[in-house]
């Protein structure tokens, strides 16, 4: 018996042991892993949240998620744009807020929307340890001035560069600096899109007046099809050239406007002349054409496809000018509508149709190239065509315009046209993609805050001072369950996205 019971007591032991030790791994295992979770954070990806509407509408900050009451269409306003409503107590009147369709224009009172918070993004933190930081890099950084606060903002100068912003153009080095291919795509900004249409267009609210379509037809065979008033129609003869030009007194304008912003400043935002027409062209005849006339600073350029199988860019003027450049396509006309496109952007004509390579007019790097600027005059854009067919899903695009004076003072700012700024060894220039409303290197006024006294340039980001790329938005602002839950708790999987910056280049 006693060692049997001598036994039992080993036995029981051995397991007290085997626990303790288990336990001991667990907490070995947990401290490793939170030391690799530190490690990961410290040097290679950490997550943000997106504080302000600097970068809208690529990153939004805390903001409210808005759908036009007249049109439907979808956008968002920023919270730091946001005034409550105040009543005033003689007259008992109460003054709204309001915020302005990017589409239809219909002004609508915001108060009563529930607030969405900021993105929250991954950054790469270690990248640039082993590359060079490229344009249009969207990266996370100090703040020089105060380098206890994270900035985001978007690269646009490099060390050894020189910057200038001409007529809402990034220039380097005294040439155009072209945005890459995806870069271009998340910075186009509605201006007018055909498939949003007002329900009560007699209300007062649009910018005034009651709503009227913007799409000119006077004097055409141009009509809307009255079972869809999103398609337009034509049916002439195929010789018969037939327009329709967008008006700027009846829809939004071409002025540098953000939704995101209050909109008070509207008026004073200059011209943006670079834009982009977009439709789906049902051509039923193998004869007629179809294109987009675009003006830059009073010079008008035509995108054009003859349903005989040509495409071509035009400068419009004498009649027997020839084409800027033109190429033979197969095929035209399909059982179902094809897409057509045509940009003037960074001093370039790109003319896009269905499957087929676009077809590109390089107009010239130098800041004169696209002709005389002329930046008060506001640009055009016209739709025109022959024979029979319906374009749907008409939109109308212009690119993002770096404004180079102050909103609030009109002071010009850093970099601005005729003040070029050169970049020395490890100092970056960078701008916010929501340019009237964005805190960064054009407006610093103090030179920012180094370790033991040291100071840097004013509007200059040191490479030290770079934190690293912005990646991915993982968790969109989420949806509430309903309105007074306190959390948005349920992902918006479609705002999944990458965020792209320069490593896909144009040419």
């Amino acid at each position: 018996m006693a060692k049997s019971d001598e036994a039992k007591t080993r036995i029981t032991a051995d397991k007290v042991t085997d626990r303790f030790t288990e336990i001991a791994n667990t907490f070995e295992w947990i401290i490793t892993a939170l030391a690799l979770a530190f490690v990961f954070r410290a040097f290679v990806m950490e997550a943000f949240r997106i504080p302000t509407g600097s970068m809208a509408d690529t990153l939004l900050g805390a903001h409210y998620r808005l759908r036009c009451t007249e049109c439907g269409y979808k956008y968002n306003y920023g919270q730091s744009a946001f005034q409550p409503s105040k009543t005033h107590r003689r007259s008992g009147f109460t003054q709204r807020e309001y915020s302005r369709c990017p589409s239809c224009g219909y002004l609508q009172s915001i108060d009563e929307s529930p607030l969405s918070n900021g993105d929250r993004i991954l950054v790469l933190k270690c990248i640039y340890q082993f590359e060079e930081p490229k344009q249009w890099d969207v990266i996370v950084f100090k703040n020089p001035l105060d380098p206890t606060e994270n900035y985001i903002k978007r690269l646009v100068g490099r060390p050894g560069e020189t910057v200038e912003i001409i007529d809402g153009d990034v220039y380097i080095n005294g040439k155009i600096s072209r945005k890459p291919a995806k870069v271009q795509k998340e910075l186009w900004r509605p201006v007018y899109d055909n498939d949003y249409q007002p329900a009560r267009p007699e209300e007062l609210m649009f910018n005034g007046h009651p709503w009227r379509h913007p799409w000119n037809k006077k004097d055409s065979s141009w009509s809307i099809d009255e079972q869809s008033p999103t398609i337009f129609r034509l049916d002439c003869p195929p010789e018969e050239r037939n327009s329709m030009e967008y008006d700027t007194t009846a829809g939004n304008d071409f002025r540098a406007t953000y939704a995101y912003d209050e909109i008070h400043d509207y008026r004073f935002m200059p011209y943006c002349s670079d834009l982009m027409v977009r439709f789906w062209v049902d051509a039923n005849q193998p004869e007629g054409e179809v294109g987009v006339t675009l003006s830059k600073y009073g010079i008008s350029y035509e995108g054009r496809v003859d349903f005989n199988g040509q495409m071509s860019i035009k400068r419009v003027g004498n009649a027997n000018e020839p084409a800027l450049t033109t190429r033979t396509i197969t095929k035209t006309t399909t059982d179902k509508p094809i897409r057509f496109r045509f940009a003037n952007v960074d001093h370039k004509l790109v003319l896009e149709f269905g499957e087929e390579k676009p077809l590109i007019y390089d107009l010239g790097l130098e800041p004169n190239d696209a002709g005389v600027r002329k930046t008060d005059i506001e640009p055009e854009a016209k739709i025109f065509g022959s024979g029979k067919i319906a374009i749907s899903h008409l939109a109308i695009f212009r690119d993002i315009h770096y404004t180079a004076h102050n909103p609030n003072t009109n002071d010009p700012g850093r970099a601005s046209e005729g003040k070029s700024l050169k970049l020395d060894t490890d100092q970056f220039f960078m701008l916010g993609d929501n340019s009237p409303r964005s805190e960064d290197s054009r407006w610093w006024r103090k030179p920012g805050m180094g370790n033991d006294g040291k100071t840097y340039p004013e509007g200059i980001v040191p490479r030290e001072y770079l934190v690293g790329k912005a990646l991915l938005v993982y968790w969109p602002a989420g949806f509430r369950p309903f309105n007074r839950f306190p959390l948005a708790v349920i992902p918006n999987v479609g705002q999944l996205r990458f965020i792209y910056g320069g490593s896909d280049y144009a040419d």
